[in-house]
């Protein structure tokens, strides 16, 4: 494996394994600023509303820098912010530093992907499911991680420290292999382009997909908590599955995707996360939960790295303009998803309002049939 893949996979990595280390953590955020599911809510819309600004601007940024320098500035930087939330004075403050993390990770997810997308391109066959397969293991290992420190009971500013310097250090060497990209001194065409009708309905299809990611990983310790009765320490264990279940789909989703083709694995992948969500919705024990969430995951695994790698090797667009187009679109649902659950399981319950993930992956299905058709 060359260096430059190795290095693009612990981005990945790095990614899913802080991200999910403070999402294992939001209940504690709760207790320590005082607030309830739809203030939490508000503090993530703030992430989602970084992103979005973020990511559009990024292809630019890369037309013009070279994805490297992107991808390098937004993982130290996301890395860095990320101690600093159990240190905000209040609430405003809170906001605040998620909006700042939502713009580095949305130039990170852009970025990142550009570099895999060039990756494959060298290597010439479909390998982009494998790289967030990392990201995936990313997940799993940060979600155990922070079942751990809750078992210790770490307060919240020495775990974040610690899972800064891990995260920090594996990109100081990882920064020296990734493709030199040099940026375009003459772009054809403008670097910031609205997504075309193609560009649209596979970004949709990402949409509906990262909004049910987004759900799992930032609500499912809630729901096992204050749902199905998990006690704190066990609660974690729900992410741990889903994301468990995310890196198996992708350790294999290449070869499936070589086998079935795109529409096929597109389908089957909508009918088993909507079977999953369903299972964990009406059989809410802790251990069916933790089934129905890794149904979910074993779903869901295979369709964003299809949408990213289509939109990356899109004809007559750099990859980082396709990435930017559909991450713009597809990237919103996983940011803008879990704050919308939280204000309705204010409104409603946590369960209830998981109902719009159903809906969402319905519409995911009947995309995915379409798909052949659109394109």
């Amino acid at each position: 494996m060359s260096n430059s893949r190795i290095a693009v996979n612990l981005f990945f990595f790095i990614n899913g394994f802080v991200h999910a280390n403070l999402a294992s953590r939001f209940p504690r955020l709760q207790e320590l600023f005082n607030i309830d599911n739809g203030t939490l809510g508000l503090v993530l819309l703030a992430t989602s509303v970084g992103a979005l600004i973020a990511m559009p601007f990024t292809g630019w940024l890369i037309i013009r820098n070279g994805s490297r320098r992107v991808a390098n500035f937004s993982v130290f930087s996301y890395c860095i912010f990320v101690p600093l939330v159990p240190l905000m004075p209040g609430l405003t403050g809170l906001i605040l530093i998620f909006f700042i993390m939502g713009v580095t990770a949305g130039m990170l997810d852009v970025s990142m992907n550009s570099q895999a997308v060039m990756v494959e391109q060298q290597i010439g066959k479909p390998i982009m499911t494998s790289f967030h397969a990392l990201f995936s293991i990313g997940m799993v290992a940060g979600a155990s991680c922070g079942s751990l420190f809750i078992k210790l009971q770490s307060p919240l500013l020495i775990h974040l420290s610690i899972i800064t310097a891990l995260g920090i250090a594996c990109a100081l060497w990882a920064r020296y292999h990734l493709i030199h990209d040099k940026p375009q001194e003459k772009p054809d065409g403008p670097a910031f382009r609205l997504p075309n009708a193609a560009m649209v309905s596979i970004g949709i299809i990402a949409f509906c997909c990262m909004l049910g990611e987004g759900a799992m990983a930032d609500w499912s310790t809630n729901y096992m908590e204050h749902i199905a009765h998990a006690n704190k320490a066990f609660a974690p264990l729900g992410l741990s599955a889903f994301a468990l279940a995310m890196t198996i789909g992708r350790i294999f989703g290449d070869s499936a995707r070589a086998k079935f083709g795109d529409r096929k694995l597109m389908i089957a992948s909508s009918l088993v996360s909507l079977f999953g969500l369903s299972f964990a919705m009406i059989f809410i024990s802790p251990y069916a939960v933790i089934v129905g969430l890794f149904i979910v995951g074993l779903g869901l695994s295979a369709m964003v790295p299809i949408a990213y790698s289509i939109a990356g090797n899109t004809k007559d667009l750099p990859p980082g303009v396709g990435l930017a187009m559909v991450t713009t679109v597809g990237y919103s649902g996983f940011l803008f998803g879990p704050p919308i659950i939280g204000f309705l399981a204010d409104w409603q319950t946590l369960r209830i309002a998981l109902v719009l993930v159903l809906i969402l992956f319905v519409v995911m299905t009947g995309l995915s049939i379409r798909y052949k058709k659109q394109n």
